[in-house]
């Protein structure tokens, strides 16, 4: 592939001193950065290379979305606490999917995020096959996290066989955009063999683990109860932090020594602000966990705990929600939201060396923002007054995003997805729906939980 030159009005490339360029961007070649500069700048070094110039837009780096679920359950699992909800909603839906519902979601939920500037997923999902095949065709990156439940109670989930076959089939597809990692739903979803042999899957392929943890206080309890320890000292003694990246989806019951063994392990975090709004789950202690330097990405979680995978929605939730636990209007600024969403997803997955921000030797991962909307006025990139970060946190939508790039391929064009026709797969998730809840409904009458469903609503 020939050198190509993509510029914009603004560039926010989110580097170490977060600058902001006018009428600047980047050259790629082969998937990869090759320079930054100046529009003038760079077609000078690159003459006769093919640029593109976006006017009235600005340009940063393709957002991480750090924990999603696919589904398709959107607002159909509402107004219940994260264990309630699991047990009347989530798990049932789980023991009738089917493979061809699993792909579908994928598919779904990927477009969406492309269309709103995510250009990487941690996609903690079923039947990943069809993930992997989603994320190959529609451009995006994908971290697959097989749901696994590895024990006799939860033997309705993936399997660790299957999570293996992921790892050895999948590892590196797609041009390295396909990263398989080991997941589990939560650690006690497996009982004490599946448990180490999570663990080694993860050291034998030099992968990470991901499980969600620490989601609600009853989760503490849970861990004491069974223990006798929090959370992390649980994890850290049944060997979780002897793999080569552990990340936990959530934290947000955590305490200070908790936190510092979470430093001493290099153990990554998901802050997912909304879903722990929605599930009454709590505040997560994301300042604490920045000031102590641990990786911290932030995730939507699925359509169904969300309800919508908008990653600029997430930002701003996550600032005000800061703002709102410290009582401190300053808490959270938008620079460190940004980061979050940007270098600190790629650093929690392992990949900051790659991807998060726009530089040279980094992967040309990048989404142009329209600033021609009353949400982007005034525009102001420099001086005392500059807003162009505060306005990317607290006043952008996904829809105002018109250009998505992954390795230097185009995969949202003016709005519209290049790879395939959102009508087409939104028709195929409108067409297994009814199939799935009706499986799900006779699942919930023979069990006889049907009751505790419909109170639910």
């Amino acid at each position: 592939m020939t050198v190509q030159i993509l510029t914009a009005d603004v560039m926010v490339p989110m580097d170490q001193a977060r600058s902001v360029h006018t009428h600047a961007g980047f050259a790629h070649e082969d998937g990869g950065i090759v320079a930054i500069g100046g529009v003038d700048e760079l077609r000078t070094a690159y003459p006769g290379a093919p640029a593109r110039h976006l006017s009235d837009h600005v340009l940063m780096p393709g957002l991480v979305n750090a924990h999603h679920h696919s589904g398709m359950l959107r607002g159909t699992a509402e107004h219940l606490p994260v264990w309630e909800w699991l047990r009347l909603h989530i798990d049932p839906m789980h023991r009738v999917l089917r493979p061809e519902d699993a792909e579908a979601a994928s598919w779904l939920c990927y477009a969406e995020g492309l269309l709103s500037g995510t250009t990487t997923v941690v996609d903690m999902w079923r039947y990943m096959d069809g993930a992997a095949r989603a994320a190959s065709s529609l451009g995006n990156r994908v971290v697959t996290v097989n749901y696994v439940g590895e024990h006799p109670d939860y033997d309705y989930f993936d399997t660790l066989d299957d999570n293996e076959r992921m790892l050895a089939e999948w590892t590196g597809a797609a041009r390295g955009r396909v990263m398989p990692w080991v997941g589990l739903e939560h650690p006690f979803y497996a009982d004490d063999a599946g448990q180490r042999r999570a663990i080694a899957l993860a050291q034998q392929y030099g992968t990470g683990l991901y499980t969600h943890c620490s989601e609600s206080s009853l989760d503490v309890e849970l861990f004491l109860e069974r223990t006798g320890s929090r959370p992390m000292d649980a994890l850290k003694d049944m060997g979780f932090m002897d793999v080569p990246r552990l990340m936990i989806a959530h934290a947000v019951w955590l305490d200070a020594g908790e936190i510092a063994l979470m430093v001493d392990h290099g153990v990554s975090v998901s802050h997912n602000p909304v879903s722990n709004m929605k599930l009454a789950s709590g505040f997560a202690p994301v300042a604490e966990l920045l000031d102590a330097g641990i990786a911290v990405g932030i995730g939507t979680d699925g359509e169904k705990e969300n309800n919508n995978l908008d990653m600029f929605e997430e930002m701003k939730v996550a600032s005000l929600m800061g703002k709102l636990r410290a009582m401190d209007a300053a808490a959270m600024d938008s620079w460190q939201v940004l980061e979050m969403a940007t270098k600190g997803g790629a650093r929690a997955i392992g990949q900051g060396d790659r991807l998060g921000s726009l530089d040279v030797g980094k992967q040309a991962d990048a989404v142009a923002v329209r600033t021609d909307t009353p949400r982007m006025t005034p525009l102001l990139p420099e001086g005392p007054y500059a807003n162009i970060h505060h306005n990317l946190v607290h006043a952008v939508r996904g829809g105002d995003v018109t250009l998505t790039m992954v390795a230097g391929e185009v995969v949202v064009d003016d709005g519209r997805l290049v790879n395939a026709s959102m009508p087409e797969l939104i028709a195929r998730v409108r067409d297994l729906v009814p199939g799935l809840f009706a499986r799900r409904t006779a699942y919930l009458e023979a069990s006889g939980e049907q009751s505790g469903l419909m109170s639910a609503h």
